[in-house]
């Protein structure tokens, strides 16, 4: 393990101004999000939807990192046959990987769910590194519902988390943990609150035992919200002052940075609750963003899989991108997006 390496292509990965794309949906994900634009769900297809986001001209601004999946670390530019890792590295983006093989049924638990893809996860490390990615994300799923999260639930994907994070470590490549507990429900923001900070604990604990380097690290967690389907919804500011008070009682300072991700949020709302967060942040760490959804969604719309949208759907892009890299200074406004 170099430290100093792994340090280095983390506090990039949270460098100020700039955040991540997640670009890793798996196949089946990929499919729903071209079903949903009328574009079918082939690997040309999926190709060209990568193609679109990462030449995007000007994106490099904004992003620092993508998370890309398999196929997509083995893919290339259309126009260039330019390998996509390659085409990052050379813009100053750094390229990662999603390594984990989804969450399954947890056995013996209430309907919960454990991350799998430990097994062979050291070959296959090694074979990401030799593609290029120097980073990778693994994501646990935390459930709120009856009797739910349980500790059981809890501590098996936080052991999971940490071994993924320490085999990363020993092949240079940088990990992003994330744990999120997920939106859907009717729980409150006190629900969220509890949920995640029993979360957060288990994990940062199973990190320190596994001896992970918390400085050649990313935190993606999830904001702390009220579920979809709770009757109070609660104010920007009061998500952000939440959420925050939750990283300060779990996060070490060692942490470079923390990337959120979107959730199922808004493209709106999940920009101004980060806005809300580094107007609050008193610098402990960098925080910003690591959407999917959230900086995808408009310029899907727009590309539609047809070429002469690729210009537009682009623009969109990147427009979303620098509205996120301004609320990850604490610098966004409503009024910008019209603009």
């Amino acid at each position: 393990m170099n430290r100093d390496v792994l340090h280095e292509v983390a506090t990039r990965m949270v460098a100020t101004g700039r955040g991540l794309l997640a670009a890793d949906e798996s196949l089946n994900t990929a499919g729903k999000r071209l079903q949903k634009i009328g574009v079918e769900n082939t690997e040309a297809n999926r190709r060209a939807m990568r193609d679109m986001l990462l030449t995007a001209p000007g994106g490099e601004q904004f992003i620092s990192g993508v998370i890309l999946f398999e196929e997509t670390l083995n893919q290339s530019t259309i126009k260039d046959n330019i390998p996509f890792s390659n085409l990052l590295s050379n813009q100053g983006v750094v390229p990662g990987i999603k390594v984990d093989k989804g969450a399954k049924s947890l056995a013996g638990a209430n309907g919960e769910v454990v991350t799998e893809g430990l097994d062979g996860l050291r070959e296959r490390l090694a074979g990401f590194s030799k593609a290029g990615a120097r980073f990778a994300k693994w994501r646990a799923v935390i459930q709120i519902g009856k009797d739910i999260p349980s500790d059981y639930a809890i501590r098996a994907n936080a052991h999971a988390l940490a071994r993924y994070a320490a085999l990363c470590q020993e092949t240079g490549i940088v990990p992003i943990v994330e744990p999120e507990v997920l939106m859907e429900g009717d729980h409150t923001i006190d629900d969220c609150e509890m949920a995640t900070t029993r979360t957060l604990k288990a994990v940062f604990q199973e990190l320190f035992l596994q001896r992970v380097f918390l400085e050649g690290m990313v935190l993606k967690p999830n904001m702390v919200l009220p579920g979809k389907g709770s009757p109070r919804q609660e104010s920007h500011e009061e998500v952000a002052r939440v959420t925050l008070r939750t990283l300060k009682r779990c996060v070490p300072a060692a942490v470079p940075g923390v990337a959120f991700l979107s959730g199922g949020q808004s493209e709106l709302d999940a920009t101004a609750h980060l806005d809300a967060l580094n107007r609050l942040n008193d610098r402990a760490w960098k925080l910003t963003f690591s959407f999917s959804r959230a900086l995808q969604n408009g310029a899907l719309e727009a590309w539609s899989g047809r070429p002469e949208n690729v210009e537009e759907a682009q623009r969109l892009f990147v427009h979303r991108a620098q509205m996120n890299s301004l609320a990850s200074k604490g610098e966004w406004s409503r009024s910008l997006e019209d603009k």
